[in-house]
């Protein structure tokens, strides 16, 4: 077990290029859902249709993603911007 004395501070999180992240993400889950249903058919026959759904909502809630760290982004530069130190 550890010892409060071996316990560390939690490191500051790591700030990186979220909105460009969370936009190829999703650009990715909807370019799977269009590669996919030409294939619909096949899908459908052997079981696995639920994987174009699952592409389908990846890129729905990537949308949601994008207009939330959108709008972090946002708040954390005025935040800064109004921070006088």
């Amino acid at each position: 077990m550890w010892k409060k004395s071996e316990l560390r501070e939690a490191p500051a999180p790591l700030e990186g290029p979220v909105v460009g992240t969370i936009i190829g993400g999703t650009i990715i889950w909807f370019a799977l859902f269009l590669g996919q249903l030409p294939f619909y058919g096949w899908f459908a026959d052997n079981g696995h249709a639920w994987w174009v759904w699952t592409c389908l909502a990846g890129g729905g809630l990537g949308l949601i993603g994008i207009w939330y760290v959108r709008g972090r982004d946002a708040a954390l530069k005025r935040a800064a911007a109004a921070d006088p130190s």
